[in-house]
Protein backbone atom coordinates (compact mmCIF):
# COMPACT_ATOMS: atom_id res chain seq x y z
CA UNK A 1 0.00 0.00 0.00
CA UNK A 2 1.49 3.34 -1.06
CA UNK A 3 0.79 5.87 1.70
CA UNK A 4 1.30 8.97 -0.55
CA UNK A 5 -1.20 7.59 -3.08
CA UNK A 6 -3.82 7.01 -0.32
CA UNK A 7 -3.20 10.55 1.01
CA UNK A 8 -3.70 12.00 -2.50
CA UNK A 9 -6.96 10.03 -2.93
CA UNK A 10 -8.27 11.30 0.44
CA UNK A 11 -7.29 14.89 -0.52
CA UNK A 12 -8.99 14.50 -3.92
CA UNK A 13 -12.20 13.20 -2.28
CA UNK A 14 -12.10 16.06 0.25
CA UNK A 15 -11.64 18.68 -2.49
CA UNK A 16 -14.46 17.08 -4.50
CA UNK A 17 -16.73 17.22 -1.45
CA UNK A 18 -15.88 20.89 -0.84
CA UNK A 19 -16.48 21.67 -4.56
CA UNK A 20 -19.88 19.88 -4.52
CA UNK A 21 -20.86 21.71 -1.30
CA UNK A 22 -19.89 25.07 -2.87
CA UNK A 23 -22.08 24.34 -5.94
CA UNK A 24 -25.05 23.34 -3.70
CA UNK A 25 -24.60 26.55 -1.63
CA UNK A 26 -24.48 28.65 -4.84
CA UNK A 27 -27.74 27.05 -6.08
CA UNK A 28 -29.39 27.59 -2.67
CA UNK A 29 -28.40 31.30 -2.73
CA UNK A 30 -29.77 31.68 -6.30
CA UNK A 31 -33.10 30.05 -5.29
CA UNK A 32 -33.36 32.23 -2.15
CA UNK A 33 -32.66 35.37 -4.23
CA UNK A 34 -35.43 34.40 -6.70
CA UNK A 35 -37.91 33.77 -3.83
CA UNK A 36 -37.03 37.08 -2.09
CA UNK A 37 -37.20 38.96 -5.43
CA UNK A 38 -40.82 37.78 -5.97
CA UNK A 39 -41.93 39.07 -2.52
Amino acid sequence: MNTPQIALEIMAKGMGGIFAAAIIIMFAIMILQKITAKK
